[in-house]
């Protein structure tokens, strides 16, 4: 087995010093937060001028067919969307984050874990806890509120991301898991800054909110952890992790066609109208440009550790797309 390129010992004593979430005590919204995450009793009058959902991430809602319907549907499907989005909120934080930080917590990547790390991956992993309670309550009211039954599905991201790992060689699988998480937590602090640009209901405006302030903590956290890890690496895990690391990205982009599909049909959509939203949401172009615009913290990150350092990863990530030259 090729040597660590870099010996866990030889990181500088100030690393021992990072990977911390900050006044965890006294700013997670498990321990601070004063929302229930209630539907507001004023919940038509606030539909009148506020969205369920942010618009930009529905862009399908703008074709003529579905604008043409009305607002009563528009804010169905928009419901619809986001009982969707928190049902695998609930998921991905319980069996795809949290089984990522269970790497760190129980030594399975095989690397010195400096004592704050532990403790950080610990806040972490309460702190999914949470966000998967408040996703499902929240998801539950909303799902009430419009008679939505046929949930919760199992999303299609879910079900490639398990596939990826389930596929991964045991000697690498403690590494996937970990490396997935990093993507999912870089990726999920850019998605939830975006969404709360926007005039939502009320409780989700909180809800989405009190995430986020959560989620820019992680991302930092598991970037550093990641700069950490990548330096102990040896030549043949960083392939391995390089290939992984675009699969994973990849995955994140992709668009659950299925349940789409069912959701617009569910409120009446015609094929045709199906039809033409999955075509330019499934594009191949339509998928890159929401990597590279998605990705951003998840590249920086990479950049910051060095990856792109080693030409074959540059090469690599240049070819699928994902970075200029």
């Amino acid at each position: 087995m090729t040597a660590p390129i870099i010996a866990p010992s030889d990181h500088p004593v100030s690393w021992a010093l990072r990977f911390t979430l900050g006044d965890w005590n006294t700013r997670a919204s498990v321990r601070t937060s004063e929302h229930d995450y209630l539907l507001p009793p004023d919940l038509e009058q606030q539909l009148e001028t506020r969205h369920w959902f942010p618009p930009g991430f529905l862009a399908y809602l703008n074709h003529p067919a579905i604008k043409a319907l009305g607002p009563t549907v528009f804010h169905r499907l928009s419901a619809n969307h986001l009982v969707y989005f928190l049902d695998y909120t609930t998921v991905l934080e319980h069996r795809i984050v949290n089984r990522s930080v269970e790497t760190i917590i129980h030594g399975e990547l095989k690397v010195n874990i400096p004592p704050r790390m532990k403790t950080a991956a610990l806040q972490l992993y309460t702190d999914e806890g949470y966000h998967a309670l408040f996703s499902n309550s929240l998801a539950e009211q909303i799902a009430g509120f419009y008679g939505f039954s046929l949930r919760p599905v199992v999303p299609h991201r879910i079900t490639r991301l398990s596939t990826l790992l389930e596929r991964t060689a045991d000697k690498h699988r403690a590494l996937a898991w970990f490396l997935v998480g990093f993507v999912s937590e870089t990726i999920i602090a850019r998605e939830l800054l975006d969404a709360c640009r926007d005039d939502l209901v009320s409780s989700v405006q909180a809800m989405l909110r009190d995430h986020l302030a959560d989620e820019a903590r992680h991302s930092r956290y598991f970037s550093e952890v990641f700069h950490y890890l990548w330096l102990t690496l040896n030549n043949r895990q960083r392939l391995f992790a390089t290939r992984l690391l675009l699969d994973s990205i990849r995955i994140f982009f992709e668009i659950d066609e299925r349940w789409l599909r069912e959701s617009l049909h569910s409120a009446g959509i015609g094929e045709t109208t199906v039809t033409q939203v999955l075509g330019e949401l499934t594009s191949p172009q339509a998928t890159l440009l929401r990597a590279r615009s998605g990705a951003g913290a998840t590249l920086q990150a990479l950049k910051k550790a060095g990856f792109f350092d080693l030409p074959y990863n540059q090469q690599l990530f240049m070819k699928a797309g994902l970075i200029d030259g």
